[in-house]
């Protein structure tokens, strides 16, 4: 019987991309250089006060905690790092980074997530953004089968942005990268379009293709604003502001106003549908049936 791969079967069926990034505005990344457990952070042999305190702390931001490592598992010598990325809507990126050596040196984690971090507005000096790439294979095996050649790819263009991390949701759409604190999701990569996607990314250029959406809208805008991307072409982060959402039934008419050249209005409608039932992980062979957001028109106001 020929081995099933997720990402393989859902490229070949079409599934749509758009309007899958999970929510997210705050993101801690934990180094962790041995072998990572099938559910991450939840699967350190930690001493539970500090997991405890841990999760508490990143459950009331509802933040999401990722374990890290350089590509390669390359032997590094000297502390591990850990990081508290925060999005803001301006555009400002919060940022603070330590590092551990105990274990009990992570409760420095939990008293970072109260306090609100350095700020500095994108592309400033000193605070780039982070560069994910999911390579999780013991929680899905087409993460570590693509996601690993991407992390080597964009690797050897910036090692100091990139890192591999453990799961970010969507295995079927893998390569998946994330670049927080930006908040913004890619998938369907490989090592050609991952460079060419963050080199643009980091440029100031966000494009339709490869885009999942943006981890601060749900996703109907998240499609309305794909929608613009594609028509006229990559933009900015914060390009285009959702101005207000209104739904009825199945369909959602979204106001956005987009500021570049100069402002402009545009009404996007969007419906949303559940696609025909799947096998849609590797390891899980449940048929599940994913909900899909589809932009169906865009008028300018």
């Amino acid at each position: 019987m020929e081995r099933f791969f997720c990402a393989g079967a859902a490229r070949d069926r079409g599934d749509p991309i758009i309007g899958t990034a999970p929510y997210g505005l705050v993101w801690v990344l934990i180094e962790y250089r041995g072998g990572w457990p099938v559910n991450g952070f939840d699967g350190l042999d930690l001493p539970p006060g500090v997991k405890a305190l841990l999760f508490a702390s990143a459950q009331a931001v509802r933040a999401r905690v990722l374990l890290i490592r350089r590509h390669g598992r390359r032997r590094h010598e000297g502390p591990k790092r850990w990081a508290v990325l925060r999005y803001e809507g301006s555009g400002a990126h919060r940022q603070q980074w330590g590092t551990w050596s105990r274990d009990e040196d992570l409760a420095e984690v939990a008293r970072a997530l109260g306090t609100p971090g350095e700020p500095g507005a994108p592309g400033e000096p000193g605070l780039p953004p982070v560069v994910l790439v999911c390579a999780h294979g013991r929680h899905d095996t087409c993460c570590a089968v693509r996601g690993r050649p991407v992390g080597r790819a964009l690797n050897e263009r910036w090692p100091d942005l990139v890192w591999e991390c453990t799961h970010v949701g969507g295995d079927r759409f893998a390569a998946n990268i994330v670049v927080a604190p930006d908040g913004v999701y890619y998938g369907g990569l490989d090592a050609g379009s991952s460079v060419e996607v963050v080199g643009e990314h980091l440029a100031g250029r966000i494009h339709a293709e490869h885009l999942r959406g943006y981890t601060d809208l749900p996703p109907p805008q998240q499609a309305a604003v794909a929608a613009l991307l594609g028509r006229f072409g990559p933009a900015g982060r914060h390009d285009y502001t959702v101005a207000g959402t209104s739904r009825v039934g199945t369909h959602w008419l979204i106001r956005i106003i987009g500021h570049q050249p100069r402002p402009t209005a545009y009404d996007v409608e969007v419906r949303a549908y559940r696609a025909p039932p799947h096998q849609l992980t590797c390891h899980g062979p449940a048929m599940s049936s994913a909900a899909v957001h589809e932009a169906t028109s865009i008028r300018i106001v």
